[in-house]
């Protein structure tokens, strides 16, 4: 009997190791796409925040003695 249940439980195991597998390869695939594609097009850039950088920039020229 306990060699019976051995043969399940690694036979179960198994079987899990293949879902894990088939999970991760398919959420790879998924994310590769997406999230990798917005973050080459710039989608996480925060254009307001390069306004305020820009700004910034500008005034410290101004203090300085140069033009904008």
């Amino acid at each position: 009997m306990a060699e019976s249940a051995k043969k399940v439980a690694q036979q179960a195991e198994d079987r899990l190791e293949k879902v894990a597998e088939n999970v991760r390869e398919r959420f790879d695939r998924v994310t590769e796409g997406r999230f990798t594609d917005k973050v080459k097009e710039g989608r996480f850039l925060d254009q307001v925040d390069h306004g305020i950088d820009r700004a910034r920039a500008d005034e410290r020229r101004k203090k300085q003695g140069g033009s904008t």
